[in-house]
């Protein structure tokens, strides 16, 4: 099963246009910040995919997963985390907080697309069907 649609959220527009490219099968949306990403959730109640990374200005990715992970509303939705930053302190730290996958940058195409092929289709499904109907996307 795959996502319906996958909110990229990272501070650089370089990968944006990276994701952009590699994601050219999923609908998409972008945040540049975790308050950003934490609007484009509230405002679209379709995503059911979050690539996030870490090291960010303003609200860092494990401080948007702490808020995804520890509220109802958004608490089913896969999230992969992103970064340089592979310490394994870091890594363990993030799949504790309920992270569905950690990838270190740089990786490529295949790592990413494989991930997202790797998730549980339970995981995607169960989001989807926690949703209001009037909010469920066509089928």
């Amino acid at each position: 099963m795959q996502p319906q649609k996958i909110l990229v959220v990272d501070d650089s527009n370089m990968l944006h246009k990276m994701y952009d490219l590699l994601l050219s099968a999923f609908p998409r949306l972008h945040a540049y910040d975790g308050h950003q990403a934490l609007h484009q959730l509230e405002q679209n109640s379709d995503i059911d995919l979050v690539l996030l990374d870490v090291r960010m200005p303003r609200m860092n990715g494990l401080e948007v997963l702490s808020r995804l992970k520890n509220g109802d509303e958004f608490n089913q939705i896969p999230v992969v985390m992103i970064s340089t930053e592979g310490q394994e302190e870091e890594t363990i730290r993030a799949i504790e907080m309920g992270a569905a996958a950690y990838i270190k940058k740089p990786f490529s195409n295949q790592d990413l697309l494989q991930v997202i092929a790797e998730l549980e289709p339970a995981d995607l499904r169960q989001r989807r069907s926690t949703r209001p109907s009037s909010t469920r996307a066509p089928s």
